[in-house]
């Protein structure tokens, strides 16, 4: 597994409950701030293997990117579970439901 890989394993597993951080997020935390799009590609070959909260990981608007049929409704429902709250427009406020890793690579 390529570093890069390992740490952003690392970030998404230290997503706490009812908090979020965007792919880009996860990215910088990992060491690549421009890696947005690899944290999509961990998400979905690895979340079940490592057992990733991946419901945690929502896009730089504070929004769900799935749709309905791709798991988009199950993520609203897993977030809404563990107290996030979505304005009327769907989006996620990130200044209040926001994560931050404390040591970042």
């Amino acid at each position: 597994m390529q570093p890069f890989t390992e740490k952003a394993i690392s970030v998404i597993q230290s997503i706490p409950e009812g908090k979020v951080m965007t792919y880009g997020g996860v990215a910088a935390a990992a060491g690549s701030p421009r890696g947005a799009r690899q944290i999509v590609r961990i998400l979905h070959s690895m979340s079940r293997s490592h057992g990733l909260p991946w419901h945690r990981v929502v896009n730089a608007q504070g929004r769900i990117s799935l749709v309905e049929g791709e798991g988009g409704e199950i993520q609203r429902l897993y977030l809404l579970g563990e107290g996030v709250r979505f304005d009327g427009n769907g989006a996620i406020d990130l200044k209040t439901f926001g994560y931050e890793p404390e040591h970042s690579a």
